[in-house]
């Protein structure tokens, strides 16, 4: 028996990424945007897994909307090769 597939895509080669449709895109960010928001207004600071330069220049683009939702500067730096650390330039003052 012979079955035609439609709607079938084939998948990257191992180690690939697909990429995020504009939708995913935008959904992504804004979870992070709250989720490390929330993390940073408590601690001053979060830490976020990052494995690609997309997943970092994501980060980069959350903390640049962090700072300037909030009015103060967020910095997004490399903890070590798999993670990014987004906290506050001046930690020492609480958020809220």
């Amino acid at each position: 028996m012979i079955r035609d597939l439609y709607n079938v895509r084939t998948r990257p080669a191992s180690g690939g990424t697909t990429p995020l449709s504009d939708e995913e895109e935008r959904r992504v960010r804004d979870v992070l945007f709250h989720e490390l928001g929330n993390a940073i207004a408590d601690r001053g600071w979060a830490t976020f897994p990052a494995y690609t330069p997309e997943e970092r220049r994501r980060l980069v683009g959350v903390a640049e909307r962090l700072t300037a939702h909030w009015g103060r500067r967020v910095v997004a730096e490399a903890e070590d090769q798999c993670a990014m650390r987004l906290r506050l330039a001046d930690a020492s003052v609480p958020l809220a």
